[in-house]
């Protein structure tokens, strides 16, 4: 029988990543594995628990967002320690290009007696961040500021979260003049947005890379040039379904390892966190880290 160590963040989603683990571990503890939970004070924090417990052969849980899924796989990424995700937070996105079920007994399963699974992280590199791993995408632009305002929301959840700071971070937005670099090929445009996916999703379930594969040891560099405001926002509905990349104005360029600058201090984002900005290195680190699915 496994043994477990639940990270949690007790503010995910609202406050609710603490209670997202109450059904799970009930049930767990029911089946007869062991189950220790820890809470973290802080995203570093979490890391440490995780590596802690990764290092005693513990299966690591990360209870939450994004974000605690992103720093937790992070930390235990390039080890021999198995994650499992619980989720519990706004987006909730690298649990859906997983597949992972949304009912408690049906992921109850799949953390007993699913396969680890060997998936690529990201390695990001910036003045911010020395060389550590994320999990989904990197994006810098008018999806980082939206992402900021998103994550500021106090009435709205999920999805509708996320429209919103779309909305505002429209509203005060000019083109940013970008420099992409994949593979060593230089892309010079001027633009919204520039993503680098390992998933295909962000934002609460926006299929922003439809092509993206997290264990096809490659990123997928989504780069959505300049275009009318009007454009921009249908462009923003079709992400739920991923036919935004038919517009002209959306590129899609897959690589190893993606440099990405601007003219101007532009922010970007990493798993639902936004703390940085531009420039910014993402190098896919292949089957770095195994998964329960």
């Amino acid at each position: 029988m496994r043994q477990f160590t639940a990270v949690v963040n007790p503010t995910a989603g609202g406050s609710s990543g603490a209670a997202g683990l109450l059904v799970v571990a009930r049930l767990l503890r029911e089946a007869g594995a062991e189950l220790d939970t820890q809470y973290s004070r802080s995203l570093e924090h979490a890391q440490e628990l995780a590596r802690q417990a990764g290092e005693q052969g513990r299966v690591v849980l990360a209870v939450g967002g994004d974000g605690m899924a992103g720093c937790v796989g992070g930390a235990l990424s390039g080890t021999d320690a198995v994650l499992g995700l619980v989720p519990a937070g706004r987006g909730n996105d690298f649990a859906r290009a997983l597949g992972l079920p949304t009912d408690p007994a049906e992921l109850v399963d799949v953390l007993l007696n699913g396969s680890p699974r060997p998936v690529d992280t990201i390695e990001v590199e910036s003045a911010v961040h020395a060389r550590t791993s994320v999990l989904g995408s990197v994006y810098s632009g008018v999806d980082a500021v939206a992402n900021l305002h998103a994550n500021s929301a106090k009435l709205l959840r999920g999805s509708a979260s996320y429209y919103a700071g779309g909305l505002r971070a429209m509203a005060t937005w000019r083109p940013a003049a970008f420099r992409v670099t994949v593979d060593g090929v230089e892309y010079e445009r001027s633009g919204y947005t520039v993503v680098a996916a390992n998933s295909g999703y962000y934002g609460s379930g926006r299929n922003i890379a439809p092509g993206a594969r997290i264990d096809d040891g490659l990123l997928d560099v989504v780069i959505i040039r300049h275009a009318p405001r009007h454009l921009f926002f249908a462009m923003m509905n079709e992400l739920k379904t991923g036919a935004h990349v038919d517009r002209p104005e959306v590129e899609i360029v897959r690589g190893k390892e993606v440099r990405i600058e601007a003219d101007r201090p532009v922010p970007y984002g990493t798993d639902g966190e936004v703390n940085a900005t531009l420039p910014v290195t993402a190098r896919v680190q292949p089957g770095a880290l195994k998964v329960l699915h």
